[in-house]
């Protein structure tokens, strides 16, 4: 951005919804008034052409009524406006109007005025010549070396160039290999004509080369011709420049040669007369329009080039000199004598914002007021200082940003979900073995109180489950007045049945765990209604479940003892069944208005089972680095492979391939069979990533029970086991819990101060092996069995009292005994990635705002 702005000597919009281009903008004394003062003429695509005069009282004046001089609509769109010595008989200056089929010369006349209304003007049409072919620009010059008069050359879109010398039609030509009309200019000096092709060349063609070419309207001799190709024109000079020309503007010199300059979309380039580059300047943006002027200094050249930044740059040959900011993307820029000020800046942008400005700056008149010295009380300041110690202290200690009750108040989040499955599952042509996947709906609700602008509202559920959607954004007219971000989140359950079916109970399993309470046993028929048929006595005491994929668990309830016992031939498919009783247990004697239930659980937490998936993980990740070096060693060697081939295919002297083509067969075939490798050991490792997540889920609920820690401990617990929703080659699972646990040991579950010290590697890396893993996750279980706490703070982590695990006799096999019972055992439920979860659009009070 530019220091300072371009200073506003006086500025108005032109029409409404008007278009305007590089030629509508043209500055000249038109009325013949000989004072040197200019007048504005602007012409417009929707036919419009106003002449102002402006002549401001002060400045930054925007437009009085009596600057428009005149303003006609002359219907037909109007390309570009030129001034000069149009006609013949005189030398007075008269308005040239390019329209697409027309040319049009006015002369423009003003009549004094006997009353306040002041000078009239109007506009007289001299000659119109209605063109043959569709115009795209002109230009205009004393062609042939011509006195007192000018004479208007026309390009059209199809490459030809029509001369007119003043009210008679002198000839046409067409450009040899036209396919687009560039930029138009005319050199006096070299009597030539300098257009940019389509090619991106800088072509220039003498004057007296195209009046003495064969006449693009008589040419007859061959099909070419008739199409315009015109041999017989040549080319003076040609300049690649390498890419399209924006304008073209050739400033000459009383004393030396002339200077042809042209704006390209990225450079900006000086040549002399023959063609030659007499400097280029690489530009930084995207430019949109320029003029050059002579400079003050001797041999150097000024140019304004305007840009698409609102910028306009002053340039001493390549020398930026001065930037100054615009209020609009100009796209004609002119420099002309107004109203007795020489050297304003007039800009015009292709909406119709029409500014006159000059450079420079305006002195700040603002002071600085004076600051009152006064003594501090330094004992008012500590006091200050303390009272804010506390409150950071304090806030530190609640470690949150706002008041929990003010920020319930503000935001809420509710999500209900439905009692039933939906009729027609949204899980459409996925089955998970022989059962179909089904789908429920949930309905989200987000209420608040407060101003809200931008909503966005995230839902998450754990793979395999998957959802419909999961993002919603809401956008309000109103603004956050205060503007902090506001969170709010809920959790919900699901349905059992989601992802569970009735099943089988089973005799015999690998894995067993018994949960303890302090109450009677409960009817599992109470707990889970549907998945067991209804007894005659109410009383079931073993229910059997089916995962979808086919994987099985059995729950059985002591008839003797206050214990339940899950088991299964997998350990992962323990912890759902295992929660879902928990939590249905709490829920069923809270309704029965006992409040101090217990779960405990007296065994040992199975950690060689969990160490096993930890490997089985582990050993998938190394695979995978494997397989991925080895694609890509692959890859280099069938890349190498082609560029041999295709030396061997240029070379003009054919020669044996050597049996490259059979290498490059095989390393295409280990190319893909190594992708697909890769592929499958992906989705190995999701499948066995979902596993250790529930076999995490498992023993966290293990060890909570066991050393009957605090929600906030099995919070710490969940963050530190985990910390990641996918895993990754680059950030993997175990390294990451290797850290928090590292964490953890070492700050509330340390033995010493001197364990405090120690410091963390800040990078993580895929370890070696998992012994180091697994040894933490032993020293942490033996730490809580020891009497250590969890918590996030050091200066908090103080010994507690041991809690020793006590025995526990086993469920009798008896139990099952006379019940008839398959089992059936296979895949895991976690396996499959197609459970659905439909989500509709949340429901939004009227009267209330939608957060999350």
């Amino acid at each position: 951005m530019s220091l300072f702005k371009a200073r506003d000597w006086w500025s108005t919009v032109l029409g409404d919804k008007e278009e305007f281009d590089q030629g509508c903008l043209c500055l000249a004394d038109v009325d013949n008034t000989g004072n040197g003062q200019d007048k504005i003429i602007v012409g417009s695509f929707m036919g419009y052409l106003r002449i102002f005069n402006p002549h401001p009282v002060k400045t930054g004046d925007g437009a009085q009524a009596e600057d428009l001089l005149l303003e006609v609509h002359l219907r037909d769109p109007i390309l570009q406006v030129e001034v000069g010595k149009f006609v013949s008989g005189t030398e007075m200056l008269h308005l040239a109007v390019l329209h697409s089929r027309k040319l049009c010369v006015y002369s423009v006349s003003g009549t004094l005025g006997n009353v306040e209304h002041g000078n009239q003007y109007q506009i007289k049409l001299m000659y119109e010549h209605n063109l043959q072919r569709t115009a795209c620009n002109m230009t205009y010059g004393s062609f042939g070396g011509v006195k007192g008069r000018d004479l208007i050359c026309i390009q059209s879109v199809d490459g030809m160039l029509m001369v007119f010398e003043q009210e008679s039609y002198a000839f046409g030509r067409f450009l040899p290999g036209s396919l687009l009309p560039g930029p138009l200019a005319y050199s006096s000096r070299t009597d030539s004509f300098i257009t940019v092709s389509s090619c991106h060349q800088v072509e220039s063609y003498k004057y007296q080369v195209l009046a003495f070419a064969t006449d693009a309207d008589k040419r007859q001799e061959t099909e070419q011709q008739k199409h315009g190709s015109g041999k017989r024109l040549v080319v003076d000079w040609t300049l690649n420049i390498g890419e399209q020309a924006i304008d073209i503007c050739i400033v000459s010199f009383i004393q030396s040669a002339s200077s042809v300059f042209v704006l390209g979309e990225r450079n900006f380039f000086c040549l002399k007369d023959n063609g030659q580059i007499q400097f280029m300047k690489k530009l930084d943006y995207s430019p949109s329009c320029f003029l050059p002027y002579c400079s003050v200094s001797e041999g150097t050249i000024n140019t304004l080039i305007g840009n698409h930044n609102n910028m306009l740059h002053v340039y001493q040959d390549v020398t930026l000199k001065w930037a100054t900011q615009l209020p609009h993307v100009p796209v004609a820029v002119r420099v002309g004598c107004l109203h007795d000020l020489k050297g304003v800046i007039v800009t015009l942008s292709d909406d119709g914002h029409l500014q006159c400005s000059y450079l420079g700056t305006d002195p700040s008149l603002f002071q600085a007021p004076k600051v009152e010295s006064r003594e501090l009380n330094y004992d008012e300041l500590d006091m200050e200082l303390k009272e804010l110690q506390k409150v950071i202290k304090n806030v530190n200690k609640s470690q949150d940003v706002w008041p929990l009750t003010e920020r319930e108040d503000d935001l809420k989040v509710s999500a209900m979900v439905s009692p039933n499955f939906d009729s027609v599952s949204q899980a459409t042509d996925v089955e998970v073995g022989a059962d179909l996947v089904p789908s429920v709906t949930v309905k989200v609700t987000l209420k608040n109180r407060v101003a809200l602008q931008k909503i966005k509202l995230s839902i998450y559920v754990q793979p395999p489950l998957v959802l419909t959607g999961d993002q919603f954004t809401f956008e309000f007219m109103e603004r956050n007045p205060d503007g902090i971000p506001r969170v709010s989140q809920c959790k919900f359950r699901l349905p059992l049945k989601l992802v569970c079916l009735p099943g089988q109970p089973s005799k015999t399993a690998s894995h067993k765990l018994t949960i303890d309470t302090n109450k009677s046993p409960v009817s599992l028929l109470s707990l889970f209604p549907g998945f067991a048929k209804q007894s005659e006595d109410d009383q079931v005491n073993v229910m059997g479940f089916r995962f979808l994929g086919g994987s099985q668990v059995t729950l059985l309830a002591s008839k003797t003892s206050q214990r339940y016992r899950i088991q299964s031939e997998q350990f992962e498919d323990l912890w759902l069944i295992t929660n879902e009783l928990i939590i249905r247990l709490q829920e069923y004697f809270e309704k029965q208005g006992i409040k101090d239930f217990t779960c405990s659980f007296s065994g040992s937490v199975p950690l060689e089972e969990y160490f096993e998936l930890i490997d089985h993980h582990f050993e998938l990740r190394i695979n995978g680095e494997k397989l991925e070096e080895l694609l890509s060693e692959r890859a280099v060697q069938f890349r190498a492979i082609q560029r041999r081939l295709l030396t061997r295919f240029k070379d003009k002297t054919p020669a044996p391939l050597q049996h490259l083509d059979t290498l490059l067969d095989g390393t295409y075939k280990q190319v893909i069979a190594l992708a697909d490798a890769v592929e499958e050991n992906q989705d190995n490792l999701f499948q066995s990533f979902t596993r250790l997540k529930s076999a995490t889920h498992l023993v966290i609920l293990l060890i909570g029970l066991w050393q009957k820690l605090s929600a906030d401990q099995i919070a710490i617990l969940e963050a530190a086991f985990l910390p990641l929703q996918q895993d990754t080659q680059e950030l993997g699972w175990e390294e990451t819990v290797d850290a928090a646990l590292s964490h953890l040991l070492k700050t509330c579950l340390s033995k010493s101060s001197k364990e405090q010290a120690l410091n963390l590697n800040s990078q993580l890396g895929i370890p070696k092996d998992t012994s180091q893993l697994k040894k933490h996750i032993t020293l942490l279980c033996d730490r809580l069995a020891k009497g250590g706490r969890l918590c996030l703070s050091t200066d908090a982590a103080a010994p507690q009292t041991m809690v020793m695990p006590g025995g526990c006799a086993t469920i009798p096999e008896s139990d099952l005994e006379g019940r008839s019972i398959d089992q059936d055992s296979s895949e895991l439920f976690t396996n499959h990635k197609h459970l659905m979860v439909e989500t509709p659009v949340p429901e939004v009070s009227p009267l209330q705002g939608v957060t999350e």
